[in-house]
């Protein structure tokens, strides 16, 4: 699956917003994906670095419009914990020279609140 077609769409609530602070962004995702997916997915949209990703399935609500009842449909939710302080990272290369990735990330996701 592509990286658009995992992501749906973020989820904005109150609790949401409350967890900002902390690097925890949520999303609701296709149904099929699984958390490695969902983790690759949102580093590649946003260049972000994912240290930890929660699902969980939502149940649909019944909804009754005059005399019809019917239920809305699940969907899934998932919580993403972002890297909120992005280090380089180092390691020993060939002749114990150390290296330096140079990979940079970003410590926000500035597209979820749309801005």
């Amino acid at each position: 699956m592509l990286p658009e077609e995992i992501i749906i769409r973020p989820v904005i609530t109150e609790k949401s917003n409350d967890e900002l602070q902390a690097g925890k962004y949520t999303f609701e995702v296709n149904k099929k994906a699984t958390k490695p997916e969902i983790a690759k997915a949102v580093e590649k949209l946003f260049d972000v670095k994912v240290l930890k990703v929660n699902t969980m399935i939502v149940s649909g609500k019944t909804k009754r419009v005059r005399y019809q009842e019917g239920k809305t449909s699940d969907w899934k939710k998932a919580i993403v914990t972002i890297d909120t302080n992005p280090s380089e990272k180092t390691y020993l290369g060939k002749g114990g020279k150390t290296v330096k990735v140079s990979k940079k990330y970003k410590d926000s996701i500035e597209e979820f609140m749309g801005a």
